[in-house]
């Protein structure tokens, strides 16, 4: 189904999520956004793949998968100058990297409304 792009927001977003319920929550709450593609990692490797492939317009990355980070991933795309956002459950006093600690996070639950302004102002400037 072709979805029309909605001004501001990001036509390809990569979500990097574990559980694929809260990944199936995301595609469909990102697609009714107008976003064209949502692609989805449950791993660190998936989304590097996922990345070498095509790269996104902007990520949301699980900050704690299952036995690993997402930090790789978001070297990855701060390498490829690729804007993310980091998403957990552990609110903000989630540890970061140094130098990811300036990057936006998506709370857990997060809200619909949280969620587009995070991709409209980070879509609008990828």
């Amino acid at each position: 189904m072709h979805r029309a792009s909605h001004e501001g927001m990001p036509g390809d977003v990569l979500v990097v999520e574990d559980d694929p319920i809260i990944a199936l929550d995301f595609e469909d709450t990102i697609l009714a956004f107008g976003v064209k593609t949502v692609r989805i990692a449950a791993n660190v490797a998936k989304a590097l793949e996922l990345i070498a492939d095509r790269p996104p317009e902007f990520a949301l990355l699980d900050v704690s998968l299952i036995r690993e980070k997402s930090f790789a991933v978001a070297e990855r795309l701060e390498a490829l100058k690729i804007p993310f956002a980091f998403v957990t459950g552990y609110g903000a006093d989630a540890m970061l990297p140094a130098a990811f600690a300036s990057k936006p996070r998506l709370p857990k639950p997060y809200s619909t409304d949280a969620l587009r302004t995070l991709l409209m102002y980070r879509g609008a400037r990828s």
